[in-house]
């Protein structure tokens, strides 16, 4: 049997049995650019959480997400180096074993997994919140919250059940409805000049650097989770190498233009003086009130449409990362094995997709059974160990790129890389003690429970640690099959990019 290409301190393994893998050859570029800005949903975190970025930010917010898009760029460039030369497909909990080892690369796997289900279960919540808003404001209608997430929930697992390219093309259309009617709108404003004329306030140096702007850096980081999944769809790519550096900074690049152009906007909207005290009485329908008022009342019924769509596409978005992070670990040997297969016709990871799909029909009947809020308690408080987990996360990257660097110094095309990449670290690990400090501006809770969200990625990461000391003790063949799944696609290195140069 034909082995994977192997990485020097990973073992190889064997290629799935015939017919038993991903689907080759299925997206490229774009489509990979399409899943992971979707599972951003950038009409959910404008309209949704940005009016809470302005209010506690100020009219220095749009720098916020142009600070985040900066560090993660910075990121990007050391994990696509990486990840070029590496070719792992098993997204970070991979990166992190190849060079920090298998021990501390089984936490990550854990913390990922928990973190991205955190993000995707909970947003059922938005999805139900924001789903009985437009039935109530377009038709009338009053549907109960749990009846819309458990339908929600079934659309989500039959088009990730259907296959990647059926999800892209999907993905494809709804992402380029939801930021039409965002441009439209910031166009919209832009013609009629504003509330009191255009002006740059926004990004005037005593506004950049106020410190309204780091404390709602926790909420802007949150606006890109997801774009760094670009590599779990490398075994599925045209071109992988390629395909896969481009979807992440083309993601990275257009959502923090995007975001930072929008929330400048929006601003324009209400005036310098004004947009404060306009987030702080409209709140999530701050965006709602401006379309209208700028573009007209069928724009207004336009984005209570769309936005239950964008949540729907963020949904889908993470629950196709998820069951691939879940594939790739049970091929490693990590979790079961029957997790590891896939369809026979449509080649998603099907037996993956009915265990996560499972898993949130559980929590969101949990939740209807306790008459948990759907917003607070089902989406904000399952959401932020999640954002606390992801950027962690991608810190750790970024220092296991630094360690392969040092091993690996072929993989360096720049001699930038590094230091941009140590920046990128030490920038992500500051933007997570700021997310901690600032935490109540994400939950609006208690101390207590602040206290039990910010402590769930670490207690998950050394519980991971533990579980892979007893691993190497007790089952020491599947510890050795840690982080070991690596790509085969058959593709030779790809000639340099421009995007490519920049690692």
């Amino acid at each position: 049997m034909a082995q994977t290409e192997t990485t020097p301190g990973t073992p190889a393994v064997p290629d799935a049995p015939p017919g038993d893998g991903l689907k080759r050859n299925a997206i490229g570029t774009f489509g990979i650019a399409f899943l992971v800005i979707s599972a951003a949903a950038p009409l959910t975190v404008m309209a949704g959480v940005a009016p809470v970025a302005i209010s506690r930010g100020g009219i220095g917010a749009p720098v916020g997400y142009l600070a985040a898009g900066i560090v993660l760029a910075l990121f990007a460039i050391g994990f696509m180096a990486m990840t070029r030369h590496a070719k792992a497909a098993g997204g970070f909990y991979t990166y992190i074993t190849i060079a920090l080892g298998k021990t501390v690369g089984l936490a990550a796997a854990i913390v990922a997994v928990v973190s991205y289900n955190c993000l995707q279960v909970g947003v059922y919540g938005l999805f139900a919140v924001q789903t009985q808003a437009m039935l109530s404001f377009v038709f009338g209608l009053n549907v109960p919250w749990p009846v819309v997430a458990f339908a929600a929930i079934a659309a989500v697992w039959f088009l990730g059940y259907r296959g990647i390219d059926v999800g892209a093309k999907v993905l494809a259309v709804l992402l380029t409805a939801e930021t039409a009617i965002l441009a439209v709108m910031g166009v919209g404003i832009l013609a009629h000049g504003g509330a009191k004329g255009i002006t740059i306030g926004s990004f005037a140096p005593q506004t950049m650097f106020s410190p309204g702007v780091l404390a709602i850096l926790g909420i802007c980081f949150a606006a890109f989770m997801g774009f760094e999944s670009t590599v779990l769809y490398r075994r599925e790519a045209r071109d992988p190498d390629r395909a896969v550096p481009r979807a992440t900074f083309i993601a990275v690049g257009f959502m923090s233009v995007f975001y930072a152009f929008i929330v400048w906007t929006v601003i324009q909207a209400y005036g310098d003086s004004g947009a404060v005290d306009a987030a702080n009485s409209q709140q999530q329908g701050m965006f709602f009130a401006t379309i209208a008022q700028y573009v007209g009342p069928w724009a207004e019924v336009a984005m209570y449409i769309l936005i239950v769509t964008s949540v729907y596409a963020s949904q889908l978005a993470f629950h196709n990362a998820i069951n691939r992070y879940v594939y790739m670990l049970a091929q490693d040997g990590v979790l079961p094995a029957f997790l590891g297969h896939t369809h026979p016709r449509h080649k998603s990871p099907h037996r993956a997709g009915q265990v996560q799909t499972l898993l949130a029909a559980v929590v969101i009947g949990l939740c209807a059974v306790l008459g948990a809020d759907p917003y607070q308690q089902l989406l904000i408080w399952v959401n932020t160990p999640g954002i606390f987990g992801i950027v962690g996360l991608q810190g750790l990257v970024a220092i296991a790129a630094l360690v392969y660097f040092r091993r690996h110094p072929e993989a360096v095309r720049n001699r930038l890389t590094v230091p941009l990449t140590a920046a990128s670290a030490v920038l992500l690990f500051a933007a997570v003690v700021l997310i901690g400090i600032n935490i109540e501006l994400l939950t609006f809770a208690d101390a207590v429970t602040n206290a039990v969200l910010m402590s769930i990625a670490p207690v998950v990461f050394v519980v991971g640690l533990l579980l892979a000391r007893w691993l190497r003790r007790a089952r020491p063949a599947a510890y050795a099959r840690i982080g070991s799944t690596e790509a085969h696609d058959g593709s030779t290195e790809a000639e340099s990019t421009e995007i490519h140069d920049l690692a």
